[in-house]
């Protein structure tokens, strides 16, 4: 005669491999209910409401102080333009002073991030592209891991990209656009010169490929910009930026030994390296933007 399995035996069983639990829900016991004189019963609903004033001072209360901690704390700040304030040191004294001189560009924000502190932005590179990398593992979904209902969903989805009239979504997009990328460049392009760099021309590539395809359709996309692409853009682009400040290494501070030429500040091709750490950086950006733009949408890119 079977002798009647409990839970943990069937638990057991499963976790030597000798069985599947496929209603496991049934053996587990219901906890026994609280006794009404339990002290958690008194804080229920009707114990909120019955104190209800209460529960406001405290809250108010609450809210007060830790507006008042907050205050004090922003009390307790230096004063805004105070030469005597810690951030004005000799870091920012050297980048003001010789930042044209040592980086050829215009834009200190531009010389700080891609020269004085080029590694750091570096590994921010890297962590968009492990982001997006991610992303892809997770989300894309090619030939081998579609079951027959995802196909027929991608097929379906296609005819209704190719069937679904947006006239004035596509116009946009037609005249708008090209505007959008051409204008992120310019922004990448007069980085190290002008208010701009890498990551914001980035941002507006992005954004302009991202209209493209919510215009047109990801299959549109595809004719000029495939995963392919996307990798080799990434993965180009990354190493390119290694490579432009490798050489870091093996020249000491301020690169002693092995002068890059800076250029004239205001031309556009001054800056040293800046100019393509710039377009490193914003065809990373570029390329993050869009790739979590289709993973998301579509789990393709």
């Amino acid at each position: 005669m079977n002798e009647k399995k409990t839970f943990w035996k069937h638990l057991q069983a499963w976790v030597d491999g000798e069985e599947v639990i496929l209603d496991a829900d049934k053996y587990i016991v219901s906890r026994p209910k609280r006794e009404k004189s339990d002290w958690r019963s008194h804080f229920t609903m009707e114990y909120v409401k019955e104190h209800r004033k209460l529960y406001m001072f405290l809250s108010i209360a609450i809210s007060v102080l830790f507006i008042g901690i907050m205050l004090g704390v922003v009390n307790g700040l230096p004063e805004f333009g105070n030469p005597h304030n810690p951030a004005n040191n000799e870091v920012m004294e050297r980048y003001l002073e010789s930042g044209i001189e040592e980086t050829g560009a215009t834009n200190f924000v531009a010389g700080m991030i891609l020269d004085y502190r080029a590694f750091d932005t570096f590994a921010e590179a890297n962590v968009l592209f492990l982001a997006v990398m991610c992303a892809v593992i997770l989300l894309k979904k090619d030939s081998k891991n579609y079951c027959a209902q995802e196909e027929q969903e991608k097929y379906e989805d296609n005819i209704f990209d190719e069937r679904e009239k947006k006239p004035i979504l596509q116009m946009g997009g037609k005249v708008l656009a090209p505007l959008v990328i051409l204008y992120g460049i310019y922004v990448i392009l007069n980085g190290h010169l002008s208010p701009g760099g890498g990551f914001s021309g980035g941002s507006i590539i992005g954004a302009g490929l991202i209209l493209y395809a919510s215009a047109y359709g990801q299959k549109k996309m595809r004719t000029f910009f495939t995963f392919r692409t996307f990798t080799a853009i990434s993965v180009g682009c990354l190493l390119t930026y290694c490579a432009c400040k490798t050489y870091s290494f093996f020249t000491g501070a301020n690169h002693v030994g092995f002068a890059i030429p800076k250029g004239t500040p205001g031309d556009i091709l001054s800056g040293g390296f800046i100019l393509p750490l710039n377009i490193c950086v914003g065809l990373i950006v570029a390329c993050t933007m869009y790739g979590f733009f289709a993973l998301f949408t579509k789990g393709d890119i």
